[in-house]
């Protein structure tokens, strides 16, 4: 079992002989957004069974990307996905899915289960409120939560269930997150909650605003070693891996 993070909410989960990509974005600009940490990651990232696909913002569900997974990978989105976002129509040689909570997918000999995340998962600047937001479980040797994009809410432990490894995001693309993201404090009581054997944080430190570096820099440089800081007291049984851009990890499994 293998997590690789390539940046921003981008990881390949890797478990019993299936590889799973989750919102892939290798661009190295995304409309205002620049990549100021890492190369793109390279054409073997692309290479997956399924792609699991949280939301419909462009930094999370990109077109340019997706286009460039082989055929027959099957991709899984938001419910309503093809009607908000109608490029996904030319993306045909795939296997879309639209799924909800609730729903699972078999991929190989993995279960991939999908539950709520707290996020607008409209298309974004606009679009109607019809998707919505996703985290998801891959249950194979270990059992992986990748909760997208989203804030800290109630029933985010009990809709996950027991997790082995937790990718949290930790940060943004920009100053300033609301509530419906998780920041280094946030995420660590979802990880107090969540109680897994390891954890992985992702969505920070990979773009940002172009013309912006000088504009709180502590929040794209920081929030990594701050969610570590932070975890260690709120969650001190949990092991932190914190990963560069193309880095890789045998996290701790308890099964």
């Amino acid at each position: 079992m293998e997590i690789t993070w390539w940046g921003h909410a981008t990881c390949t989960v890797e478990d019993s002989g299936v590889r799973l990509l989750t919102d892939p974005v290798f661009a190295r600009r995304l409309a205002h957004l620049r990549r100021r940490r890492g190369a793109p990651p390279p054409a073997r990232a692309a290479v997956a069974d399924a792609v699991l696909v949280s939301h419909l913002h462009a930094d999370h569900l990109h077109l340019p990307s997706l286009a460039r997974l082989a055929a027959g990978t099957k991709l899984l989105v938001p419910r309503d996905a093809v009607r908000a976002v109608p490029g996904l129509r030319r993306l045909a040689r795939l296997d879309v899915v639209e799924v909800g909570p609730g729903d699972t997918e078999k991929v190989g000999p993995v279960t991939v289960r999908v539950v709520p995340a707290l996020h607008d998962g409209r298309r974004m600047p606009v679009g109607p409120r019809r998707s919505p937001a996703l985290g998801f479980v891959v249950d194979g040797r270990a059992r992986t939560y990748f909760a997208g994009d989203t804030g800290l809410f109630d029933t985010m432990a009990e809709e996950a269930g027991p997790v082995d490894v937790a990718l949290l995001p930790v940060g943004g693309w920009g100053p300033g997150l609301g509530h419906h993201h998780l920041d280094a404090t946030r995420a660590a009581e979802a990880l107090r909650r969540l109680a897994p054997a390891s954890a992985v944080p992702v969505h920070y430190g990979t773009y940002w605003p172009i013309g912006l570096d000088a504009v709180r820099p502590h929040e794209f440089h920081s929030p990594g070693d701050e969610f570590v800081r932070k975890a260690a007291v709120s969650a001190p049984g949990v092991r932190v891996h914190l990963l560069d851009h193309g880095e890789s990890v045998r996290p701790e499994v308890r099964r």
